[in-house]
């Protein structure tokens, strides 16, 4: 079983009638150093000036981005290519990150290696702390600057101190 910390970035609240434009990817071990990246070209008209700012493209360097189908493909391979076993998506706020991904693979691909279920971190952690109003976002090392590599590695390493520290009983 391989934990795969996920972050995107998108032009607007939900897929489908808005795109997801960046997509990044981080294997959960001790190295972080497999990582998946890749711009996805819109999927449609629509999108909100304010969530596209958010990545720091314009609507215009969207356009260039690579075709969604080839992109959803290759970080296909890419999670086949790194996981031991099964492949579990988990994010920062997977009602986000995830509803784009399985939707994204169930589009172009009809299928979701990640299976039907996701995972929290941010939900994990309050868990662990058993308090609600706790955020896990203090365990990062890497900034939060919405690359999405940049956050999947933050969120990731967040997670390793969550085991290392105090105590997750996780298989990495």
């Amino acid at each position: 079983m391989s934990y795969i910390m996920v972050d995107i970035e998108s032009d607007g609240p939900i897929p489908g009638d808005f795109s997801m434009i960046e997509l990044g990817a981080i294997i959960v071990d001790e190295a972080l150093d497999k990582t998946f990246y890749a711009k996805l070209k819109p999927i449609s008209e629509a999108f909100v000036p304010a969530a596209l700012a958010v990545s720091t493209h314009t609507r215009e360097d969207t356009l260039t981005f690579d075709e969604p189908l080839s992109v959803m493909q290759a970080f296909k391979a890419w999670i086949a290519e790194h996981s031991a076993g099964r492949a579990v998506f988990i994010s920062d706020n997977n009602g986000f990150d995830w509803m784009f991904v399985c939707w994204y693979f169930h589009h172009f691909l009809g299928e979701n290696p990640f299976g039907h279920s996701s995972y929290n971190l941010g939900s994990l952690y309050k868990g662990m702390v058993k308090d609600t109003y706790q955020d896990f976002k203090h365990l990062r090392k890497t900034l939060h600057t919405h690359d999405p590599v940049d956050d999947a590695r933050g969120n990731a390493e967040a997670l390793l101190t969550m085991k290392k520290e105090l105590g997750l009983k996780i298989k990495l």
